[in-house]
């Protein structure tokens, strides 16, 4: 037979309806579905020593053999069922073979929960004989769903991005449609198979076909657990800050110690550099930096037992360092023509040059106020300006770090001293000297305009910095 495909992936999960799938596709003059193909426990089916003349010890050796075997020995086009914990190897090969046709089968998680404890409970994986079947009521546990919901999503997020990036798609089918002949003609001739069925296959029964109510013996405490679930994501925090990469010559390394520093900008950045240079008793311009990845790493090769570390600031600190910093004042480091551009279009009341007699505190809040509405708009996406390193979320940079390797500690900067001291003392340093007390913050300091608007403001900007890392109140 020729077609579209070379071969076939169901990709499914326990007490999903598989196995009826396959017994339909079997059903098809052209088609053989071979199993759990991969499964590591067995080769195809539960008790089976060899699979089309390959061992299992052949196919974990070398697991393409089978897929060769399957391509090249099948009656029409063969394929195999595939679940989330079987051979790695194997899922990446079919996902990125245009040649192999993917069939996604789903079932309403609740309903494959429930079912999966059932046959733990009973022993039964499979029903021809009604005379036969067992029952038991199950008890539903809501930590134990979580974590196969959780799974379940994970796996099926996988496939989706997977396919997407590889420009593929696949042939869905729910729990529901198992009973469509309509449905299954029309995946066989998704297949490329010609032949159409009359009737569905019935050596297969349904095994628990009773409402949940009936096979749950605590259904009211599952329908509270339930009724707690968001299956919308409605509390999720929106995120339209772009993706940062892991800026690695931002990172410092101390020059002796196996410590290396990587920096939120807008953060204590000076006091951190600061307090390596004292650890190794060396200027802080000695520190080095601007290292690329490869260096970074013979350097982590040279360092075993190295740790690296990132000290987090409170987002209304960080957010007026930013703003003094980068816009408000004139001087090394501004951003001029963002200062332009902010003062011009967004309207901005900050003066041309300070000094300024005009500008007094009450203006200082004024306008620092407005820079918040503004780095709202700017991490939604809404304006032109970019969303820079020293006011994006800390969590953006955290991730973005982690694309290089994550950090071994991740500090808040009123924690710094015991904090440091106990990094210092991991890597061998007994008496530590301790960080030096930042410098005040010019033209004025955040405590002489904070109040509690400004904090509610800031946690709408930095939602999810607060939610993630667990920021209070500043004060």
């Amino acid at each position: 037979m020729t077609g579209p495909f070379d071969y076939f992936v169901v990709f499914a999960e326990m007490r999903t309806g598989s196995n009826f799938l396959e017994s339909n596709l079997n059903a098809f003059d052209g088609i053989e579905c071979h199993g759990e193909a991969f499964n590591p426990h067995f080769i195809g089916y539960p008790n089976k020593t060899e699979l089309l003349g390959l061992t299992q010890a052949e196919r974990d050796e070398e697991p393409t053999r089978l897929i060769g075997a399957i391509k090249g020995q099948s009656q029409g086009i063969g394929g195999f069922r595939f679940f989330h914990d079987h051979d790695p190897r194997v899922l990446d090969h079919a996902l990125d073979d245009p040649r192999c046709a993917k069939i996604i089968l789903t079932r309403n998680p609740v309903d494959s929960y429930v079912s999966w404890k059932i046959a733990q409970a009973t022993g039964q994986w499979k029903l021809t004989n009604v005379k036969r079947r067992r029952d038991a009521p199950i008890t539903f546990d809501p930590g134990e769903f979580e974590t196969h919901v959780a799974t379940l999503q994970a796996f099926q997020v996988f496939l989706l991005n997977r396919l997407q990036a590889t420009g593929q798609t696949a042939f869905y089918v729910a729990y529901e449609d198992l009973q469509s002949l309509e449905v299954m003609n029309g995946l066989a001739r998704y297949l490329g198979c010609e032949a159409r069925l009359e009737a569905l296959d019935a050596s297969l029964k349904p095994q628990n076909p009773e409402p949940l109510e009936n096979k749950v013996s605590n259904f009211k405490e599952m329908e509270h657990a339930l009724a707690g679930r968001d299956p919308y994501n409605l509390t999720r925090t929106p995120n339209f800050e772009p993706r940062r990469g892991a800026a690695v010559p931002g990172f410092v390394s101390a020059v002796r110690a196996p410590l290396i520093y990587m920096p939120i900008r807008s953060g204590p950045e000076h006091e951190v550099r600061a307090w390596l240079a004292a650890l190794d008793q060396v200027s802080e311009e000695t520190l080095p930096t601007k290292l690329n990845q490869k260096a970074l790493r013979q350097w982590m090769r040279r360092k075993p037992g190295h740790r690296r570390f990132t000290v987090l600031r409170h987002p209304v600190e960080r957010a007026h360092a930013a703003f003094c910093d980068k816009i408000l004042i004139k001087g090394p480091g501004c951003y001029r023509d963002i200062r332009r551009t902010l003062r011009n279009f967004h309207k901005l009341p900050i003066p041309g040059n300070l000094p300024d007699e005009g500008y007094d505190l009450a203006a200082h809040k004024t306008a620092f106020l407005a820079f918040l509405e503004f780095l709202k708009a700017n991490l939604a996406g809404q304006t032109a300006i970019r969303v820079d390193a020293h006011w994006c979320t800390q969590a953006a940079a955290v991730e973005g770090m982690a694309q290089f390797g994550a950090p071994d500690m991740i500090l808040r900067e009123d924690e710094m001293p015991g904090y440091l001291a106990a990094l210092a003392r991991q890597v061998g340093y007994a008496k530590p000297p301790a960080p030096p007390e930042g410098a005040p913050q010019a033209p004025f300091a955040l405590a002489d305009i904070y109040d509690d608007g400004l904090e509610e403001l800031a946690r709408t900007v930095y939602q999810r910095d607060y939610v993630l890392f667990g920021f209070g109140a500043w004060r």
